[in-house]
């Protein structure tokens, strides 16, 4: 959990003036509005038995809250620094029994299936599930989920459980009134009461942050509760809170049932997610980058990269391309595709509109299986070495020169690279505001092709007669790693 974020009196005159007014708008008609819940003492009453308080153990191995002082091997002051800290925490190296708590609640009151967060079971080697009964069951961990921090548990139970249902997270409104009951700082059931504040939340706590925020207070321990509406059903997961002192201060996050569902599902039937795969890499569609590709205003996701037989790659689709709907589903934004693509089942075969050129254009993609440990390989910083005499031009605040043997081998390029390479960037200017680095290599300026820094000087001279404000460029590391990036063009 991360930390952060009068009324007047009115005179006299004003009192006269209101009373008028009052009188002279006493026939007309108000607007009502929707009240608050009396009291929701019937309801939670009612869901309090199906939501339980889990508690983990694990083994840890100890370590010293404060390590020995680096002194010479065989030194006298080892042997000294060694007993003293012995004696001080002689403790200090045993493994020790880690506890810890958490919320869940029963989806399946016959077969024992629970919900909770993964980081509230993350590493346990004990789940203990303790009823509203004052039951306490061993739980068997069926599958989790580390990118939407899910997880689900079976326990036996010996009789048949209350359980919940899920309702429709999409269709809440921010103002809607929610409860959250959960198990705070380990003090057992409890129930607060808020409004939906916000939906569609990022907080970067993975690839698909879609969370609903909440006032209900929420506090360490409620992770893994429930989140319902004034129905009964639970719309939303509680996971996160804002705080800077890890109490609530009424800003609260809870994972839409929408997406919890469809996760807990494949989590019982597989024991593992299977999400739907494209097979690129994105980036964020800027104002400025917009500007670059011609289009009206910024939207979509933009391709970077694609993965060789990927099922971007069979389709067509290419780097440079913005991918602006997906499945008949507008993509506003970068964030909104991942998880449009993971929630399409595999090998599923989907429109995705694209712009490519100014152009729209639909290609059919067949998706395939995202395999979770799949990481993409990072190039990893070197030291840029001193250049030596060479042909350069400077243009953007860049110096640039034709890629060889020589420079291939200075910056580590590998020889499928290929372009313009970066020798030099002027301090402050727009080009090192977009953190290109010396060794980065220029592929395209304005999805047009160069392959020397005459083609680029080019290129940048037609955009300025075009009154063009920024270049949009194309990027590759040593690794063929690609990126685009709009730099703000100078005047001369």
């Amino acid at each position: 959990m991360a930390p952060t974020f009068r009324r007047y009196g009115p005179g006299r005159f004003l009192k006269a003036l209101a009373v008028a007014a009052a009188l002279s708008i006493a026939s007309m008609s108000t607007p009502s509005f929707a009240q608050g819940p009396a009291s929701v003492a019937d309801l939670a009453e009612g869901l309090a038995d199906a939501v339980v308080n889990i508690s983990t153990a694990q083994n840890v191995t100890g370590q010293r809250a404060m390590p020995l002082p680096q002194v010479p091997e065989g030194s006298p002051f080892q042997e000294f620094f060694e007993e003293f800290f012995n004696e001080q925490t002689p403790d200090a190296d045993r493994p020790r029994r880690v506890q810890s708590l958490g919320s869940g609640f029963v989806i399946d009151g016959t077969e024992g299936i629970i919900v909770t967060n993964n980081h509230v079971i993350e590493g346990a080697d004990e789940i203990n599930v303790n009823f509203n009964d004052g039951t306490k069951l061993n739980a068997e961990l069926i599958g989790t989920d580390e990118k939407t921090d899910l997880a689900v548990l079976k326990v036996d139970p010996h009789k048949q459980l209350t359980e919940v249902n899920f309702g429709r997270s999409d269709v809440l409104r921010v103002g809607d009134w929610v409860m959250a009951i959960g198990n705070p700082f380990g003090l057992g059931g409890t129930v607060t009461v808020g409004i939906v504040s916000a939906r569609n939340r990022d907080i970067n706590a993975g690839p698909y942050d879609n969370f609903i925020q909440t006032d209900a207070s929420i506090n360490r321990g409620n992770s893994g509760g429930p989140l319902f509406n004034m129905e009964g059903e639970v719309v939303g997961i509680n996971t996160a809170i804002f705080s800077p002192s890890g109490g609530s201060i009424g800003i609260g996050f809870a994972i839409p049932a929408d997406t919890a569902t469809r996760v807990i599902g494949q989590l019982r039937e597989f024991g593992e997610t299977r999400r739907g795969w494209l097979g690129v890499r994105i980036q964020q569609v800027t104002d400025e980058i917009a500007e670059g590709l011609g289009m009206d205003r910024a939207r979509g996701a933009l391709v970077a990269g694609v993965t060789e037989d990927g099922p971007a790659n069979l389709s067509g689709i290419e780097p440079g391309d913005v991918i602006l709907s997906f499945n008949g589903r507008a993509v506003p934004e970068m964030r909104d595709l991942p998880r449009m693509v993971a929630n399409t089942t595999i090998g599923t075969t989907v429109p995705v509109v694209i712009l490519r050129r100014g152009e729209e254009v639909q290609l059919d993609v067949t998706l395939g299986k995202l395999e979770e440990e799949t990481a993409v390989a990072q190039a990893e910083e070197e030291d840029t070495p001193e250049p030596s005499d060479r042909s350069e031009t400077v243009v953007l605040g860049l110096t640039l020169a034709t890629i060889g043997p020589e420079l291939r081998e200075e910056f580590s390029l590998s020889e499928e690279v290929e372009g313009v390479v970066v020798v030099a960037v002027e301090p402050g200017s727009p080009a090192e505001d977009k953190r290109i680095r010396p060794g980065d290599v220029l592929v395209e300026v304005a999805q047009e092709p160069v392959s020397s820094p005459a083609d680029v000087e080019i290129e940048v001279q037609r955009l300025r007669e075009q009154d063009r404000r920024s270049a949009l460029l194309l990027l590759s590391n040593g690794a063929g790693e690609l990126r685009f990036v709009a730099v703000r063009i100078q005047n001369n």
